[in-house]
C-alpha cells in the first residue's frame, strides 16, 4: 500500500483529500505545519508528498529544500497543493523543485487520477 503525507494547515482541505481517496488504495497520514511535515516525512518515507504552499510555519519553496537536500527523502515526489493562480502554478512549483502542482480547488471528479499519475512516474 502507497503512503501518500499531505501537508496541509486547512481542516477541511485536509478532509476533502481524505474524502476523496478514501476508496483508494493508499494510507494517507497527515501534517498540519512544515515541521511536522519534516518530521512525519522522516519518520513513514511516504512514496507521495502532497505540500500546501502556504504553511503558517514556513514557506513552500523554504520546505521543498529541506525535503531535496535529505537523502532518505530527496527522492519522493512533492507535488504542491495551491490556490495560486493555475497559469503562474506549475511554473512557480517547479521553480521551487516540486514534481507537479495541483491547483485548488482540487477537481474531485479528477484528483484520485491526478494522484495515481504522480504515484506511478
Amino acid at each position: 500500500m502507497k503512503t501518500i503525507l499531505q501537508i496541509e494547515d486547512n481542516y477541511a482541505n485536509r478532509r476533502l483529500v481524505e474524502r476523496v481517496l478514501e476508496p483508494c488504495p493508499y494510507r494517507l497520514v497527515h501534517a498540519s505545519d512544515g515541521r511536522e511535515g519534516i518530521d512525519k516525512a522522516l519518520q513513514e518515507t511516504p512514496d507521495l508528498i502532497l505540500l500546501d504552499m502556504g504553511l503558517p510555519d514556513m514557506d513552500g519553496q523554504t520546505l521543498v529544500s529541506i525535503l531535496r537536500d535529505s537523502p532518505s527523502l530527496a527522492h519522493i515526489p512533492i507535488v504542491a497543493l495551491t490556490a495560486w493562480p493555475e497559469n503562474i502554478a506549475e511554473e512557480m512549483a517547479a521553480r521551487y523543485g516540486c514534481d507537479g502542482c495541483i491547483t485548488k480547488p482540487i477537481n474531485v471528479a479528477e484528483f484520485s487520477r491526478q494522484i495515481a499519475s504522480f504515484l506511478n512516474q
